[in-house]
């Protein structure tokens, strides 16, 4: 028998066997039990253990596993340690971690870790349940106990009064503020009213969407104009019993009655468990009446300080508790890495002490009731932990199912790989076919575990059904790199999805999950929906006929803005950001687009012979430009973007001031600049400046590559060509801008015949020079995965935001918002997949009583978790109603 073990590794959850893992800083030790105070239980290649296959068998699990974790991110260092855990040992890391290991091992582990400071976990998963405890100390600090970035709003007046009114609105003026109730805010770049500037935090009361009420601001000057109002939020502090005590009285985190009843059903049960363990040196039999009866009459004995308990679930419990599911270790080990997460970086509020989970509703389906201890009786196989659950006979019609899984990213990883060991499609006539456009980027391997760095530019659907192939063998798996919609019906029609026993979505826009329901509805085929944001994710259940059809979801926050925001108002960071985003494209793809087409339209003969006829075209312009500004060199491109930083951060603030000074006014009284509209003030080159140096060492790049030029990375050869530089002085000019009520419109200006006929030869000798070739420029998509994208993005916003005095953003906030990146992290992945694979079990069974299944919300910030059944299809009535 080979040693039990298990790790968890920060933010990676893994479902394995017994044993633990320790986190100091970045370094993770993997351990295996061994010696007199573990519990046997049977174990093999079986286990529902991915990193581990049936040639590991008979190795000691940790060192069996190292090289395949390590894979996972070269840069976290890994080591194993099979000795003892000693009170030395111990108390070297951040974090302990236990999982399915001896009660008496918790106990002594955790003295050691409260004693000296050092944050435990216990996980534990037996059977359809499992089991979570943290003790993070008597007085540990949770900084930023909150999802997501503070609140923010743009001050457009401040009443003075007691108490003072607050009117704001939010990024986009179209929103209002989002605060709450007792939310304490500071202010910044408050004119006038300045005392609030240097203010200490203060509650808000909400008036209505747009209006809040703070303190007395019935003695500060009058309010003239600007400010942001940001949310603070306060540390928090929380205190935690050891084990040995938490034991007792546990604080269990439930959210009724009922289910603090089934949680403490649960905590006796698994305390009994521990004992019957102790007795009989080993774990119930499956579906073993006589075994699960003394597990009940132990949890009477050991729940008596608890009140009543459940006594169906402690018999269900008991029944199946030696069994190994890799849903329920998945959910489990995904919970386990998040406050493990949260131990580390004291983001998100701790699990205060206890969470408990099961899906025995899984025993209710109609075939589950009536098993017996020989259909779960081990047979040698590696889906043994599952057989003793479910039985032989549910083993081989998992491995004939059919399965669409529609999307091969975050969730579509966990999906394929809980299914390889589970064993679905591993059977004669079993197939899952999987379909994602998508190809592998880098942003994708901190979440996606199928992937590494040598996939990147790689199919997403062809890695992933490669890799689960490698963790079982048997598994049928046919990868498409296609997009599901009406395009694809001679693929994916109604014959396609009529043949299929269950599709799972894991998509991540709503159109296409739209479409594919409306295709399950047709085919009167099962479908659960899947999806994560952040620490949230949510599955939701339809089952043909008898739930409803799922309920459209709403688009998330439509992040547009107004063209005259962008370019003239900015007044957040999010603006500058999109407006940095415009920039982008509007150097480094649409010109190069256009001289590519125009060239190629001219060189096939397609336009007017006549220039005088090509006047007033847009695309023409455009490519006079771009030949204009077609540089020689490397010295050429950096003189060409020291240029454009002058244009847009010095030369267009000046002539917007020189249209629309400081003191003007919108009527009399009324000044122009208040409110959201913050008066700009233009910026100087320096080129000692971090800032102004990564602009035009990041423009200046992309500009050589649209032109097909050589880069260079030299930092001194850059200086010394922007020393050389002498930028001229910038005159404004009278009517080039034209207010208007919702901002400023530019002059366009148009070409003249001459001008045409000067870009023809031009274009002919660019012609020449290309040879045949018809695409004389590298238009560059903005992808952002690229450091130098980033980088210009992340330069060219916080150029803008001082000018406009917007506090600037981090490389990762610029990347999150100019990237339109959802957050996502894998614990929540796996845990949305895990519960997912929950309801798979009840579809194999081909269950027809809803009230077996589940829809789930999940929010991993707070260890809290909906399940609730999903609602009946609707009865229509023809005729009279009875």
């Amino acid at each position: 028998m080979e040693e039990p073990w298990e790790w968890v590794q920060l933010g990676d959850p893994c479902p394995s066997g017994n044993g633990g893992a320790y986190a100091r800083g970045g370094l993770w030790a993997l351990c295996s039990w061994s010696g007199p105070h573990r519990c046997p239980k049977p174990t093999s290649a079986a286990a529902p253990q991915f990193l581990q296959g049936e040639c590991s068998a008979g190795q000691n699990g940790a060192e069996a596993s190292q090289r395949l974790l390590a894979a996972l991110n070269p840069d976290v260092e890994l080591s194993v340690h099979s000795g003892e855990l000693s009170e030395e040992f111990l108390t070297a890391f951040q974090v302990v971690v236990l999982t399915e290991c001896p009660l008496e091992e918790q106990l002594r582990v955790g003295d050691i870790c409260h004693a000296k400071g050092v944050c435990f976990i216990v996980a534990d998963a037996k059977g359809l349940a499992g089991q979570l405890f943290c003790d993070f100390g008597e007085h540990f600090v949770v900084h930023d106990p909150v999802e997501g970035d503070p609140l923010c709003a743009t001050v457009q007046h401040i009443s003075q009064g007691n108490p003072g009114i607050v009117t704001c609105a939010g990024a986009d003026k179209n929103y209002g503020h989002r605060f709450s109730d007792g939310d304490r805010v500071v202010f910044s770049g408050v004119e006038g009213m300045v005392e609030l500037n240097s203010s200490e935090p203060c509650p808000v009361r909400v008036l209505d969407g747009f209006r809040l009420e703070i303190g007395d601001t019935s003695t500060f000057s009058p309010y003239c104009g600007g400010g942001r109002v940001s949310e603070v939020r306060p540390r928090q502090e929380r205190s935690y019993e050891p084990l040995r005590q938490a034991l007792a009285m546990p604080r269990i985190q439930a959210r009724s009655s009922t289910e603090l009843l089934r949680s403490r059903s649960l905590h006796a049960a698994f305390q009994a468990l521990h004992v019957f363990c102790q007795e009989r040196g080993r774990l119930p039999q499956p579906r073993a009446s006589e075994d699960a009866e003394r597990v009940l009459e132990l949890a009477r004995e050991l729940g008596l300080a608890l009140g009543p308990l459940d006594e169906d679930v402690v018999r269900a419990f008991a029944s199946v508790s030696a069994g190994e599911l890799c849903p329920v270790a998945s959910f489990i080990g995904a919970l386990a890495a998040q406050e493990a997460m949260k131990a580390v970086t004291g983001k998100f509020l701790p699990l205060d002490q206890w969470f408990y989970f099961d899906a025995l509703e899984c025993l209710a389906v109609e075939g589950a009731a009536g098993l017996t201890p020989e259909d779960c009786a081990p047979r040698g196989s590696r889906y043994d932990g599952q057989i003793a659950v479910f039985g032989a006979d549910f083993q081989e019609e998992l491995g004939r199912q059919k399965y669409f899984v529609v999307g091969a990213g975050a969730i579509g990883c966990e999906l394929l790989k809980n299914f390889a060991m589970m064993g679905l499609a591993a059977g004669p006539g079993g197939d899952i076919t999987v379909t994602d456009m998508d190809t592998v980027a880098h942003s994708n391997l901190h979440r996606q575990l199928l992937f590494r760095e040598a996939d990147v530019g790689k199919p997403k659907a062809d890695v992933a059904a490669a890799a689960v192939r490698l963790m079982n063998p048997d598994i049928k798996v046919t990868a498409h790199q296609v997009q599901l919609g009406p395009g694809t019906e001679k693929l994916f029609g109604n014959t396609f999805f009529q043949r299929l026993d269950g599709v799972v979505s894991a998509l991540d826009t709503l159109t296409a999950r739209a479409y594919l329901e409306s295709c399950c509805i047709r085919s009167r085929t099962a479908l659960l929906d899947t999806g994560t944001e952040g620490a949230k994710g949510n599955v939701l259940a339809m089952v043909p006929p008898l739930s409803q059809p799922l309920e459209p979801s709403s688009d998330p926050t439509d992040r547009s803005f107004p063209l005259c925001t962008l370019r003239f108002f900015p007044c957040a960071i999010e603006h500058t950001l999109l407006w940095a985003r415009d920039e982008f494209e509007g150097l480094f793809q649409l010109p190069a687009e256009s001289v590519n087409r125009f060239l190629g339209a001219w060189l096939c003969r397609e336009l007017p012979d006549e220039p005088v006829r090509w006047e007033g075209m847009v695309v023409p312009k455009q490519v006079q430009r771009s030949l204009q500004e077609r540089p020689r060199d490397w010295g050429d491109c950096v003189r060409w973007a020291c240029q454009h930083w002058q244009l847009r951060y010095h030369n267009s603030i000046t002539q917007l001031l020189h249209d629309v000074p400081p003191s003007h006014e919108t009527s009399p009284g009324v000044p122009f600049w208040s409110g959201d509209r913050r008066c700009p003030h233009p910026l100087t080159f320096d080129p000692s400046n971090d800032t102004h140096l990564a602009y035009v060492e990041a423009a200046a790049h992309l500009l050589a590559h649209t032109y097909r030029l050589p880069s260079c990375g030299d930092r001194v050869a850059t200086r010394d060509v922007l020393c050389n530089m002498v930028l001229p002085p910038f005159v404004p000019k009278d009517g080039r801008y034209v207010p208007t009520a919702d901002g400023m419109e530019e002059v366009e200006e148009t070409l003249e015949p001459g001008q045409m006929l000067e870009l023809m030869q031009e274009l002919a000798k660019w012609k020449q020079e290309l040879g045949g070739g018809t695409e004389a420029m590298d238009p560059i998509h903005y992808d952002k995965d690229s450091d130098l994208h980033l980088s210009f993005i992340t330069a060219a916003s916080n150029l803008r935001a001082e000018n406009y005095g917007i506090p600037p953003a981090s490389r990762l906030t610029s990347q999150r918002i100019a990237g339109r990146i959802l957050p996502a992290i894998i614990t929540t992945t796996a845990a949305v997949a895990a519960l997912a694979c929950l309801e798979v079990y009840k579809l194999v069974w081909r269950c027809r009583d809803l009230q077996c299944y589940r829809n789930s919300n999940l929010f991993l910030s707070v260890c809290l978790l909906f399940r609730i059944q999903p609602p009946p299809a609707l009865t229509y009535w023809v005729g009279p109603s009875p």
